[in-house]
Formats: C-alpha cells, sequence, structure tokens
C-alpha cells in the first residue's frame, strides 16, 4: 500500500517482466534461481525476507539487489562476500525507491475516498518532499529520489517500447499550456478537444501532468474512443469545480468524471492499452501543490523538474502544440527550439501555437522563427504554425511527424 516503499501501488501486482537483465517479480526471479544463476542481473524490490530463498549455492556474482528485503544481516554480507552488490531499501519513506512501472490515476488518488486530498498518496509524498527540503534535500534523501527517478525513467522506456510495439512508431504529441486555464474555459475545450482527435487518430498524447490545460488535454485522450457529446458533458461537470486551489472539490470532480465514464478494463501488462486511454502524463513533485492529474493513463512523476521537462521535450518528436500559458510555457517553447535547432533527439515535428489572440501578445514568433532559420540542419522556421483553427493544427501535426523517441529499457 502507499507508506511502505517495499509495497508500492504501482498500477497494481506487477508484471512478469521479460527485460533480459531485469527481476521485478518474485515468479520471475524463482524462474532465474531454477537456473542457480543471477550473475548480472539486477533484482528490484522483492520480498525475499517472505518465504525466503535459498541463495547459498546460487552463482550471484555481479548481481545487483535494489530495494530488496532479504532475511538477516548473515545472508546480506555472504551475498556481498560472493561478489553480488545490494542498495537496500529506505526507510521511513512513502514512495518506492526502485519503483517497476509507472504510476496509474489510481495510485496517485489512494486514499482520497478516505482522508481526502490532504491523505491521498500524491498528496503525502509531496508533504513528505517538502519537508527534508523540497528542491535541495539532504544526501540521504537525495539519493532516494534519485532511485526513484531511475526506476520510473526504466518504466518509461518500457511503456514507450510497448506502446511502438502495438501501435507503431508516429509520432508523440505534446500539449502544453498554462496550468491555470479553469475547467469550461475557451483554452481548456479547445486543448481537450484537440487532444480528443489526436489520440482518435492514434497519436499518443503527452504532457506535463498537470492542471489546466494539461489535465485538458489528458482528458481528452482519455475519452478518444467516446464520442465528442461525452467529453462535453464531462467538461460540464469538471468546471462546477474549476479552480485546482480548491483541491478537494477539484479532484472529486475528477473521481466522478472517471467513475461517470470509466475507461476500458486494462490489465496491468497492458501499458499500450493504457496509455490509449488518456496518454502519458510526466509530472513532478517539485509542483505538488496542484492536485494529481487524473486523467493520464499512464503517469511518470519525478522529484526532479529538470529531468521531467527533458523527458517531456524528448519524447514529442512528433510535434508540440503550445496553448496560452505565459513563463513556463514560454520556458518550455525554447527549451524545445533548442532540441530542434540541433537535432538533438532527431526531426522534430510542429510547433503549433494555439490561440492567434494570446501568442500576439509575446513575441515568441517573431524570435522563433529567425532562430529555427539558422539550424546547422536546414531551415526549419517552417515548423512554426501560429492559429485559431483546430483542423489547421491537425493538419500541420499530420505532416513530417517524427518517429516515437524510446529511450533504452533495462539501465536499472
Amino acid at each position: 500500500m502507499p507508506g511502505d516503499p517495499l509495497q508500492p501501488v504501482l498500477g497494481g501486482p506487477l508484471p512478469f517482466d521479460a527485460t533480459a537483465n531485469e527481476i521485478e517479480t518474485r515468479a520471475e526471479f524463482d524462474l532465474h534461481l531454477a537456473g542457480k544463476s543471477l550473475t548480472g542481473l539486477v533484482i528490484l524490490g522483492l520480498r525475499l525476507d517472505l518465504d525466503p530463498p535459498a541463495l547459498a549455492d546460487v552463482d550471484v556474482h555481479g548481481a545487483l539487489f535494489v530495494g530488496c528485503r532479504l532475511e538477516n544481516d548473515d545472508v546480506e554480507i555472504d551475498l556481498i562476500r560472493r561478489g553480488a552488490h545490494l542498495i537496500p531499501p529506505f526507510d521511513a519513506r512513502p514512495y518506492p525507491t526502485h519503483p517497476a512501472t509507472l504510476y496509474t490515476p489510481e495510485d496517485l488518488s489512494y486514499g482520497f475516498a478516505a482522508d481526502g486530498f490532504a491523505g491521498m498518496y500524491d498528496t503525502q509524498v509531496y508533504d513528505h518532499f517538502v519537508a527534508h527540503g523540497g528542491a535541495a534535500p539532504d544526501i540521504r534523501e537525495a539519493i532516494a529520489q534519485r532511485l526513484h527517478d531511475a526506476g520510473i525513467d526504466n518504466a518509461l522506456g518500457k511503456a514507450l517500447a510497448a506502446w511502438v510495439q502495438a501501435r507503431g512508431r508516429e509520432g508523440a504529441v505534446g500539449i502544453m499550456g498554462g496550468h491555470a486555464a479553469p475547467r469550461g474555459s475557451a483554452a481548456y475545450r479547445m486543448a481537450a478537444t484537440l487532444s480528443w482527435r489526436l489520440a482518435a487518430a492514434g497519436r499518443l498524447v503527452v504532457t506535463g501532468g498537470g492542471p489546466g490545460v494539461m489535465e485538458a488535454a489528458n482528458l481528452g485522450a482519455y475519452f478518444s474512443t467516446r464520442p465528442a457529446t461525452e467529453l462535453d458533458a464531462a467538461i460540464g461537470m469538471l468546471a462546477a469545480a474549476p479552480h485546482f486551489a480548491d483541491h478537494d472539490p477539484y479532484t472529486a470532480a475528477a473521481v466522478a468524471v472517471r467513475a461517470a465514464y470509466p475507461a476500458p478494463p486494462a490489465p496491468v501488462t497492458d501499458v499500450a492499452g493504457r496509455l490509449l486511454h488518456g496518454g502519458l502524463a510526466l509530472p513532478t513533485w517539485l509542483y505538488g501543490h496542484e492536485p494529481a492529474n487524473l486523467f493520464a493513463g499512464q503517469i511518470g512523476k519525478y522529484f526532479s523538474n529538470a529531468v521531467r521537462e527533458d523527458s517531456i521535450l524528448r519524447l514529442c518528436r512528433g510535434g508540440i502544440v503550445f496553448a496560452p500559458g505565459w513563463a513556463g510555457t514560454v520556458q518550455e517553447i525554447f527549451q524545445a527550439a533548442t532540441k530542434t535547432f540541433y537535432q538533438t533527439d532527431g526531426p522534430s515535428g510542429a510547433f503549433v501555437f494555439l490561440g492567434v489572440d494570446h501568442w500576439r501578445q509575446l513575441p515568441v514568433e517573431e524570435l522563433l522563427r529567425p532562430l529555427l532559420a539558422k539550424s546547422p540542419h536546414g531551415d526549419q522556421s517552417n515548423l512554426v504554425v501560429v492559429t485559431d483553427s483546430l483542423d489547421e493544427a491537425m493538419a500541420a501535426l499530420s505532416t513530417g511527424s517524427g518517429d516515437v523517441h524510446t529511450p533504452p529499457v533495462g539501465h536499472g
């Protein structure tokens, strides 16, 4: 359950994982144990103090036990003497130090029904984060957080590989924009409708996992197999609690919409199916005062905002939509432009700016076009599209889409 780092929720029972060098379930561990060798494998977060395995005659040279609980100190000492490496679990932390899968909305909202916003898993982790220094934690907390984020990185790579295998390599599309856009506002509805169309067309919608435009985008993807009338009805339900600062009613409205319009059941092993209904969200506990976005199919929540920002922009090679936003959105625009300018992660899709009036207030287009025109990979200023038309946005995002970027997995 949440709060026990040895029993993380993370989507329910962990799947049997075919990743060659990682062991994430007891069943998988026992399979390797029967072969009398754990050489070079990474064993993640297992309770090996329960029904303790016989390890004395097993080759453990180069095996890495991360966050595992072993029977006693003698077993730990014996494993180290025979060439294994141990990173023990970090006690008294409300999050797993090496998650093996991405989060789900059910994971982050766990506890809300009983104890409200203050008692849900997501809030408990945020409170712990703040109490231990926030963005400047002590060394023990920093190590635990880095291990957690490395696990999310690893799980993200697997999730994207599963998406590519099931759905193909057509590019993921990022939806960026203001976190303060009220539910039901024009910007919120525009982002939701565009994402509904993109996801229905088979595109992977990626957001920063926050409220406002980001929630709208994941909401649109969540409803991608339903008619537009149901999406509109859901926005109407959410608009009764428009502002994220009202934590409890805001979260309750999202829970109510999910109950009224449940996603099709998908086993935890069907990562691509989960992504199909809601897309991907990559939020951060740096902004943990914002309620969790409960409409993404899979959620890679990070402690490090810098890692999270880079991951979002690295993945969105099929184009990025910038809905109205201010400082944070403008920062993301030029972070993305740097990657496109140098083609750091390969060719880029369109930069679609939704809301002509808003983007006239900021000289983004005037700065971006001459910059991208000077790219060492050729003039890329044609990627910039400023529009109020969802049809024009869809057309731009359907042209020259890059592949889904699948980072390597199994780096433990």
